[in-house]
């Protein structure tokens, strides 16, 4: 199974909080209330938000952390390498030599592939849409990725979410 560790879950929960009101600074127990995880964990996320550049913080009584751009420049695949690093679906899609088979390795060329493919999905989901409300409006049309080559098996298009019906 192909899927993403918890933290980075979190890290999206955390960030859409802080979307939901990007005017204001908002305290790491504030955003450990709202979201619903413990405090140790929020403060940890936002420690590797900060590290990666995608909040700020502010010290001080009054303090707290903010945005470091607009929730629809901030990508999920930006959250994903705050959290997990480099996303790579093999050792191989991102890094050389970390494989014994890897000079006479068939298939490393089709994993950089399907890194590349699943990165991009990544990147055309912004905080901006994931941190929107469930309930879109009837003329707001979903998005949808688009791969580059469509394989002679699948015309369709992947729909990211659902439109209300």
């Amino acid at each position: 199974m192909l899927k993403l560790a918890k933290l980075t879950d979190y890290a999206a929960v955390v960030m859409t909080a802080i979307a939901a009101d990007p005017a204001r600074l908002h305290s790491a127990q504030e955003l450990a209330d709202r979201s619903h995880l413990p405090p140790a964990t929020v403060s940890k996320l936002l420690k590797q938000l900060a590290k990666a550049r995608l909040i700020e913080a502010t010290r001080g009584a009054q303090g707290g952390y903010r945005l470091t751009r607009s929730a629809e420049q901030i990508t999920v695949a930006d959250v994903v390498d705050a959290v997990e690093g480099p996303i790579a679906v093999t050792r191989c899609s991102i890094h050389t030599g970390d494989c014994n088979i890897e000079t006479s390795c068939g298939t490393r060329a089709n994993w950089r592939l399907i890194n590349t493919a699943i990165r991009q999905a990544l990147e055309a989901v912004t905080l901006a849409q994931i941190a929107a409300p469930l309930r879109r409006s009837s003329n707001e049309n979903p998005l949808t990725f688009h791969p580059r080559a469509k394989s002679a098996k699948s015309t369709k298009s992947t729909v990211l979410w659902p439109t209300p019906e």
